[in-house]
């Protein structure tokens, strides 16, 4: 075929065929271009995950925060069972004071601490067990 008729088929070709080298050179340039992501798709996947994370992160937060004051009351559970069954084994009376040496060996197997960073307070026969932080964080026995 001669140079002549490949510029009256035009930059198509026969059949998508290139007949001429500038149009071949053309589409390989078109290519490459194709391949990367531009500027804006990358800002738009990074808003994306912004908004996912403002989202996620708040309730990730309150998860792990109920999730200690759970933990604290079921440690407080545990103190208060094991206070009753020292005060039944002793013979104690309501309003005998029970400290935390009492339990831990024998009631308790080891004494708990407040996942929160409270302390725990035993109290006497016939009250609950408290956490410091009882009033800032709600971590109080029902």
């Amino acid at each position: 075929m001669c140079r002549s008729r490949a510029n009256k088929i035009g930059s198509r070709g026969l059949r998508g065929v290139f007949r001429t080298r500038e149009d071949v050179d053309t589409n390989m340039i078109r290519n490459r271009k194709a391949k990367g992501f531009t500027l804006v798709e990358i800002m738009i996947v990074v808003l994306i995950i912004g908004i996912l994370m403002a989202i996620a992160v708040p309730n990730f937060i309150q998860a792990r925060s109920t999730s200690r004051k759970n933990s604290c009351i079921a440690n407080l559970k545990q103190i208060d069972s094991a206070k009753e069954q020292y005060a039944m084994e002793a013979k104690l009376d309501t309003g005998a004071t029970v400290t935390s040496g009492n339990l831990a060996p024998t009631y308790i197997k080891s004494f708990p601490s407040c996942p929160g960073g409270g302390v725990y307070t035993v109290d006497v026969v016939g009250t609950n067990p408290s956490c410091s932080l009882a009033g800032s964080d709600g971590h109080v026995l029902p």
